[in-house]
């Protein structure tokens, strides 16, 4: 029997629909921290390495909310949780893991190997798991002694601002202001990554790290991509040229239906 243009328009509205319907579906798909055992720790849904799903550690909701609960906690005020902090800003890990229970009693699985499976998966850096302590590498606002490398670092760093403060810092230099140490980027891109919490259109500043430090200046590896500093003078400050866009030679283009699976 000859299928009707009608039906034929049913069908396609159908499998339009299912289509919508399973896209929606995969965009409220969360990832998860997992472990797999021949790998490690992973935010994904299966190992990036071996495909295999491993062990299910804590969803993106509680990854969240306890990260969250450790930025506070070891940037700000280790005393909310009663946790005795030493110079550095270490707190001993099975003291915060037992106040954030007595805080917070639905996390009463937590164990130390799910705080490292955090630390050691954690895409900028920002903290440090060492001989059952922990602490936060960067973005406090109480006084720690950091004692992170100072080795290594690249010749220019950067530093969003905005177009109202740009003219005050070139005049004057970068100061700590909500903050402890004045936090500088890897790259252009990291510091408008960085800048766009405050403005949408951030003026990226270079420091000429390589003569700040000629003049005895101490900078910090803080993070994969964070590098902190009491202060830079404004001598060693410069708008920042922006990166070229990379093009693609039309040679390397390949036509429309080539490639396609």
């Amino acid at each position: 029997m000859p299928v009707t243009s009608s039906a034929l328009a049913f069908i396609n509205f159908i499998c339009k629909k299912a289509f919508k319907t399973h896209t929606h579906n995969l965009g409220k798909v969360k990832l998860m921290l997992r472990e797999c055992k021949d790998h490690g720790y992973f935010r994904e849904s299966i190992c990036p390495l071996c495909g295999e799903e491993g062990r299910f550690l804590m969803d993106t909701d509680e990854l969240e909310s306890i990260g969250r609960t450790m930025a506070g906690t070891l940037r700000h005020f280790p005393e909310k949780f009663e946790l005795n902090m030493d110079p550095q800003g270490f707190v001993d890990l099975k003291e915060f893991i037992g106040a954030l229970q007595r805080k917070k009693r639905r996390l009463r699985w937590l164990r130390p190997h799910h705080i490292i499976a955090i630390i050691e998966t954690d895409p900028k850096g920002r903290y440090e798991y060492r001989e059952g302590r922990i602490r936060a590498t960067y973005g406090h606002s109480i006084d720690v002694d950091l004692d992170l490398p100072t080795s290594g670092i690249p010749d220019a760093l950067y530093y969003p601002t905005t177009q109202e403060e740009v003219d005050i810092v070139l005049e004057t230099g970068l100061k700590p202001s909500d903050r402890k140490k004045v936090h500088l980027s890897k790259t252009y891109q990291d510091a408008t990554n960085a800048g766009k919490v405050r403005t949408p259109t951030p003026v990226i500043l270079e420091i000429d790290t390589k003569k700040a430090q000629a003049s005895g200046i101490t900078i910090q590896k803080a993070g994969k991509t964070v590098y902190i500093v009491e202060s830079i003078p404004a001598e060693f400050i410069s708008k920042a040229p922006e990166p070229e866009i990379q093009t693609v030679e039309e040679s390397e283009v390949l036509p429309e239906n080539e490639g396609k699976d």
